[in-house]
């Protein structure tokens, strides 16, 4: 695994930074669930909560799609 180095302003706690990084992420598809719950320090149960209280997409699944199977 790589290693990747910052200098965050004061204000803004690593922890915050981990979690954001990971939301992004997950959401683009470049890590899995478990991946970015593990990088943020969390469960992936945890993260699924922290994703939702954000506004984090947690499925990507499109609107035609999901519309189908409703059907």
């Amino acid at each position: 695994m790589a290693e990747l180095r910052l200098q965050l302003p004061a204000e803004v706690p690593v922890e915050e930074a981990q979690l954001l990084l990971a939301f992004k992420l997950c959401e683009s598809g470049r890590l899995s669930l478990g991946e970015a719950a593990r990088l943020a320090g969390y469960s992936k149960r945890a993260f699924l909560e922290l994703m939702g209280k954000h506004g984090v997409a947690v499925f990507d699944y499109p609107a035609t799609e999901l519309e189908h199977e409703l059907e």
